[in-house]
């Protein structure tokens, strides 16, 4: 009996192994497909340059926005920066958001003009915009003295959640000067799809906004936020288009089943639980043409 309840244990100890392994063998690839997005921040402008060349200027203007609230930007990456998403919203029509671009731009390079390669339509905006911000007294200019406080967005993110389950998200924001007029959420299932945007309820320093059910399902949900000052452009952000929040989505729990038919043979079963037979652990009452036979179902509980 002792020597049976041995073998039992083994047996059970391998096959429990066998189902760890199978579980934790597909960890790595998640871990590289998270790494490989947080590799590739170095190139978002060229990245942003593509799209808009493919046309797809609302996706350019996400990786720009991500670029742009980057602190360790350069000069010229900046002014490649403030460039482009000038061209992404002139092109959608958006003239607001494209003139505080322009005006983000001469700030840093009060001389910048575009290339005369470049399309009339893009050379008359840049040409109107530097005329009114010259009019204007050169607003933001980077000889002014005063250094803005970097604005904080705060923000714990749940480790898991159920499927199709709404996901109530707050974020806090630490802004002294008040900068922040309005902060947006972009979500997805998985990591494939295009991010859907949706705006926040911002009401002293706090916003609420919630992930719809319909978007939650597994194996998880990538989401960020981006806040916006009172010329549209992003100024702050808790995650990006690049290296987004990811909030766990587990498939519901599942049980299977291994039928073990023992008696002069194994009929049906998986080799490992087979060896419980093999090893001769369990006997039964009944026989068949001479030989014990016992049925035996194993359930091992998987997530």
């Amino acid at each position: 009996m002792k020597i049976a309840r041995t073998r039992l244990a083994a047996t059970l100890a391998l096959v429990g192994a066998v189902h760890t392994v199978a579980v934790t063998s597909a960890l790595p690839a998640y871990a590289q497909g998270r790494g490989a997005a947080a590799g590739s921040r170095a190139d978002l402008v060229a990245r942003a340059q593509k799209l808009f060349d493919d046309q797809a200027y609302e996706d350019s203007i996400q990786v720009l926005s991500a670029a742009l609230v980057r602190p360790s930007n350069t000069k010229q990456q900046k002014i490649d920066i403030y460039r482009l998403l000038a061209l992404n919203y002139i092109t959608l029509g958006k003239n607001d958001e494209a003139d505080a671009a322009v005006r983000g731009l001469l700030a840093i390079d009060p001389d910048y003009a575009l290339p005369s390669s470049e399309s009339p339509r893009f050379r008359d905006f840049f040409k109107a915009s530097k005329d009114k911000w010259v009019a204007d007294g050169r607003p933001g200019i980077q000889t002014e003295t005063e250094v803005l406080a970097p604005v904080k967005m705060l923000h714990n993110s749940p480790s898991q959640v159920d499927p199709h389950t709404q996901i109530d998200l707050t974020v806090k924001l630490d802004d002294p000067k008040g900068r922040v007029l309005s902060i947006k959420i972009f979500y997805r299932a998985g990591s494939h799809d295009k991010f859907v945007e949706d705006d926040a309820s911002l009401v002293d320093g706090t916003a609420h906004v919630s992930i719809p059910p319909r978007a939650v399902a597994p194996p998880f949900i990538e989401y960020y936020f981006l806040g916006y000052d009172k010329a549209g452009l992003a100024i702050a952000s808790r995650g990006d288009v690049d290296a987004p929040l990811r909030i766990a989505v587990p498939e519901p729990s599942k049980g299977w089943v291994l039928p073990v038919a023992i008696g002069g043979g194994i009929l049906g079963a998986a080799a490992i639980v087979g060896g419980l037979a093999l090893g001769g652990v369990f006997k039964g009452s009944s026989s068949s043409g001479g030989h014990p036979m016992s049925t035996v179902s194993i359930t091992i509980m998987g997530r």
